[in-house]
């Protein structure tokens, strides 16, 4: 950091305040986590000065043999940490999640063909074919729902494909508390002879550590941000049925990407090699553990859940006769705790939600456990029904951080 303070003081300071502010903050944003001090070393190391499109032993550019054994390294460890053999291959220069579902489209779609998914408005993420993304501007796009009581229903879920008959389905969400049964969607998909791509973003550390099912025996495709609960670098990664290598890699580059970013892949094998360890197993479940004790203690709160409960990472909150969820999100921020305002089933826009989006990735690394989510509800419950002054509940956020510590100094 000394040469930096020098170079770019402004900067530095920046950086610096945003330490201090990271530490000094409960994030329940399920989309955030704190990488290792060794994935920041890899993130921030000399491969960032190395450029190198195409693929190993394939490159455009001389002087490559060494990230060439970095991006197989990489390849490696992510089919291990999911235990896959030679029948998957794996993409590992996807720059993130968005661009990586779109590489999947350009490559096993022909333009106008037909896309289901979870509409967006039920926990569907934009680049799952929302009219606002690019996806939907390439692909006619359908959507499946929730029921009333806020779960999947696989039946209307198949009853849609069979009348739509898409090429591919997506399952997978960015908002949906409860567990994916991702058997029923590969039958589903093969009903109506579909592919199915899993978008496992969220919860690919959870299967990692055999804590949700896994879609690989019932996927053509899986895809996987590794930030999350991977607790890796911002990137993504495609996993694919060897037979359509080929077609996902043509897609990636030279399709819509150019020189993959390789400090980058180095950083996700660094969080891949963390993730074969039996600590990881462990921080998975107690991340599990969290979410349900908060989701919990929310509820003898009085507030309502969509779903009624969690059986991941994620709770969706109902705010609906309570507060504005923008509003919500502001007075939480003002007291030191993130949560992202969300829709939910029964909201019209995606500019006026009403729920409020939880997830316990973030603060499980910290080291917090059961007591603490009970603390951070009791926190949650006295700033949104304005029984506490977030000016006086950041005081106890800020003690209760220092307890917990993000990285050792």
């Amino acid at each position: 950091m000394k040469k930096l303070k020098e170079v770019a003081p402004e900067v530095y300071q920046l950086i610096k305040d945003e330490i201090k502010r990271q530490e000094m903050t409960i994030s329940l944003i399920p989309s955030e986590n704190y990488v290792s001090s060794a994935v920041l070393k890899a993130t921030a190391s000399i491969l960032t000065n190395k450029y190198s499109e195409g693929y190993p032993g394939k490159r455009y550019y001389p002087g490559n043999f060494i990230v060439d054994k970095i991006e197989e390294l990489c390849k490696t460890k992510a089919k291990e940490i999911f235990g896959l053999g030679e029948d998957w291959d794996v993409n590992v220069q996807s720059y993130s999640g968005a661009p990586a579902n779109l590489e999947v489209y350009f490559g096993l779609l022909n333009p106008g063909e037909k896309i289901l998914s979870l509409k967006l408005s039920h926990g569907g993420h934009l680049s799952h074919g929302h009219k606002v993304n690019i996806s939907s501007h390439f692909y006619q796009v359908v959507n499946y729902g929730l029921n009333e009581q806020g779960f999947l229903d696989y039946d209307e879920i198949e009853k849609i494909a069979l009348i739509e008959q898409p090429k591919l389905i997506v399952s997978g969400a960015t908002a949906y508390p409860r567990a994916i049964n991702f058997k029923k969607f590969g039958e589903i998909a093969k009903k109506v002879g579909a592919y199915h791509l899993a978008d496992i973003s969220h919860i690919a550390g959870l299967v990692v550590a055999g804590v949700h099912e896994s879609p690989f025996l019932y996927s053509d495709v899986v895809m996987t941000t590794t930030h999350k609960t991977l607790r890796g670098p911002r990137s993504a990664v495609i996993y694919m049925k060897k037979e359509l290598t080929e077609k996902i890699n043509k897609a990636v580059f030279p399709g819509i990407q150019g020189g993959p970013h390789e400090h980058i892949i180095a950083a996700k094998a660094v969080a891949f090699e963390e993730a074969l360890q039996p600590e990881f197993k462990t921080y998975q479940k107690q991340i599990v553990k969290n979410a349900k004790s908060l989701a919990e203690a929310l509820i003898k709160q009085r507030f309502r859940l969509v779903s009624g409960g969690t059986d991941n990472h994620m709770i969706l909150m109902d705010l609906r006769g309570i507060i504005d969820a923008f509003e919500a999100e502001k007075l939480l921020e003002e007291a030191n705790i993130l949560a992202n305002r969300n829709t939910i089933p029964g909201d019209e826009s995606p500019f006026r939600p009403s729920g409020l989006r939880l997830g316990t990735p973030a603060i499980t690394t910290r080291g917090m456990k059961e007591q603490e989510m009970k603390t951070i509800a009791l926190l949650i419950a006295q700033i949104l029904k304005k029984e506490g002054k977030p000016e006086i509940i950041k005081k106890q956020v800020i003690e209760l951080c220092k307890k917990f510590p993000i990285y050792e100094n």
